[in-house]
């Protein structure tokens, strides 16, 4: 059998990738809003269920850009996410990407509680009282604890992207985060990821500039 390549520019294969989504998706008519955050999920993915189990909160797109204009900052529940969020970009508006899971005080403070590091990485997180994005790819353990201080009132997030992957409390962990009045940004279902996570933190920042600097 023959196999054939296509000849694309390195420049271009991003350009490229984005044309065959489109033309896969076919007649399918996304939110205008929401279709760079739907197409970046498959683009990473390769999955094209993320065009119907990704779910929006009301006006959240807009919400989530103007957080990040005036500096809000993005905490990830791992080192993976935040290696893949683009730091420039966010720096550009004053914003930091933080992951508190390998400090030692959250490991003693996990060890102490009986809890996840995940669990103690939102809690070292929510008592630095900066305007804060959560982008949560792994651990449904983060999303049930911004869940609960969100409803003790001890938290109030810009944005709260739960796309945890896995099996144990995964669903539940997302439906929690959809009964709050957060906004929210949420891959329903079991599927998700780090890079999930990343990539809709630079779906939102490309929206705002494309530079990719």
């Amino acid at each position: 059998m023959k196999i054939e390549l296509e000849n694309v520019l390195p420049m271009d294969i991003e350009r490229r990738s984005f044309e065959i989504i489109t033309q896969e998706l076919g007649d399918r008519k996304l939110d205008p809003e929401q279709e760079l955050i739907i197409k970046r999920c498959i683009h990473t993915s390769a999955d094209f269920e993320y065009a119907d189990s990704l779910c929006f909160s009301e006006n959240v797109v807009e919400k989530a850009m103007e957080a990040l204009k005036r500096g809000a900052s993005i905490v990830t529940d791992t080192q993976m996410a935040k290696a893949g969020i683009n730091k420039r970009a966010l720096a550009r508006y004053g914003g930091e990407v933080y992951c508190f899971v390998a400090d030692e005080d959250v490991a003693q403070a996990a060890k102490a509680n009986g809890t996840t590091r995940s669990t103690a990485n939102i809690d070292k997180a929510a008592a630095m009282g900066k305007p804060l994005i959560f982008a949560i790819g792994n651990a449904p353990t983060a999303l049930v604890r911004i869940y609960e201080l969100v409803e003790e009132g001890k938290l109030n997030p810009e944005l709260v992207i739960g796309v945890p992957v896995g099996f144990v409390n995964v669903v539940q962990s997302k439906e929690l985060i959809m009964q709050t009045d957060v906004p929210y940004i949420v891959a329903r279902g079991r599927k998700g990821g780090s890079n999930i996570a990343a990539c809709i933190c630079n779906a939102l920042l490309y929206k705002i500039d494309n530079r990719r600097d």
